[in-house]
């Protein structure tokens, strides 16, 4: 039979799989256990989820608590808010059992008539937007449920900053004041977008203000990935040169999720009694971009030109500072004017992130593509 490869690449599996975070992992799981909320902020693909879920796996704390995976990426109002969080909670409940669930939606009575059941009896959180139909009476319900609940609850919220972008001006004054009355529940609030992060947690003139412990999540250190990666190749029968491993972390900067998927291409690409030498690292790559080609046609293809034409300035920078100095205008013949519209498109579409001032494409298998496009 053949084995499962271990480099994963979506979800969570087991602390098996999962690489180091030691440290990170004690330090959440202290917080959460000892009542503190928590502002979990990195840069995107970093591992902040498969941290989360390693805290969540943690026998104390799979034992003790009810746990909950809550993703507001998409969320453009607080309706949208509403139903991913008690989307949410009704699929963290599922697996507890009947008495769990059943409880919650005891208390979601503004929605029990919109539930469905299937032909086990489980509930189904297939629900038409338009079902929640005053969001904040829902919300009420959802923390009264929150406050009654047989066990202590622990509640991610992925991508919290977005919250800051919804039409309605007191969604963080609204839910900080549910958080602060309900005692039942810790929550750790996840977010891509330190500047955003930082004001919302940061800025004494904002509900949250003060209200939680802070933690910034930072790359692997490059020799516990090349242990992590060689161990694995060596348990089952191949072998990676350090090197390889080396060149993969320099190429992605250290950044999770890149380095996951590489290793399990690399491994992928490996036979039993292999060594996996550098020469492949550049072989998968060119094997994902072939891939990924007619994706990442059409999406530069959509651009506005504007856009484009930033996009491809601060692909050509690698780290682009000071977008809009003389020089940056003057190499990539731009206007400042220019500049500052396009960029807000291309950080909202999520082209280009924006850490402390240094611009840089998001995808990077994206960048090493646009990269040969316009070489």
């Amino acid at each position: 039979m053949t084995k499962s490869n271990p480099f994963i690449t979506s979800g969570y599996v087991s602390a098996e799989y999962f690489c180091d975070r030691i440290a990170e992992t004690a330090t959440l799981t202290r917080y959460i256990t000892n009542g503190n909320n928590v502002a979990l902020i990195s840069p995107r693909r970093l591992g902040k989820t498969g941290l989360i879920e390693h805290c969540f796996h943690q026998k104390q704390i799979k034992e003790e608590y009810h746990t909950f995976l809550i993703d507001i990426y998409a969320t453009k109002n607080l309706q949208e808010f509403v139903f991913e969080f008690g989307k949410g909670i009704l699929n963290g409940l599922k697996p507890r059992g009947r008495k769990a669930w059943e409880l919650f939606l005891k208390c979601l009575s503004s929605l029990r008539t919109s539930i469905s059941f299937d032909f086990s009896g489980n509930p189904s959180w297939n629900l038409e937007m338009g079902d929640i139909k005053s969001p904040t009476i829902t919300l009420d319900e959802i923390f009264y449920y929150l406050e009654q609940a047989d066990k202590p609850c622990l509640i991610s919220i992925d991508e919290f900053q977005v919250i800051a972008k919804y039409p309605e001006s007191d969604v963080e004054a609204t839910l900080r004041t549910h958080i602060q009355h309900c005692s039942n529940a810790r929550f750790i609030y996840a977010g891509s977008q330190r500047h955003m992060m930082g004001e919302i947690f940061t800025s004494p003139s904002r509900p949250f203000y003060q209200s939680t412990a802070i933690m910034e999540l930072s790359s692997i250190a490059i020799d516990i990935y090349t242990k992590f990666i060689k161990r694995h190749f060596t348990e089952n029968k191949k072998e990676i040169t350090e090197e390889t491993v080396q060149e993969v972390y320099k190429c992605f900067e250290g950044i999770t999720w890149y380095i996951q998927f590489m290793a399990n291409s690399l491994y992928a690409m490996t036979t039993e009694g292999e060594e996996c030498t550098i020469d492949k690292v550049h072989i998968a790559i060119e094997n994902i971009l072939s891939q990924l080609n007619f994706t990442y046609s059409s999406l530069l293809f959509q651009l506005p030109p504007k856009q484009k034409e930033v996009l491809i300035a601060i692909c050509k920078e690698g780290k682009a500072r000071e977008i809009t100095s003389s020089r940056f205008l003057k190499t990539y013949k731009l206007t400042a004017s220019s500049v500052q519209g396009a960029i807000k498109g291309l950080l909202d579409k999520d082209f280009v992130t924006n850490e402390l001032g240094v611009y840089s494409v998001y995808d990077k298998f994206f960048d090493i593509w646009l990269k040969k496009q316009v070489s």
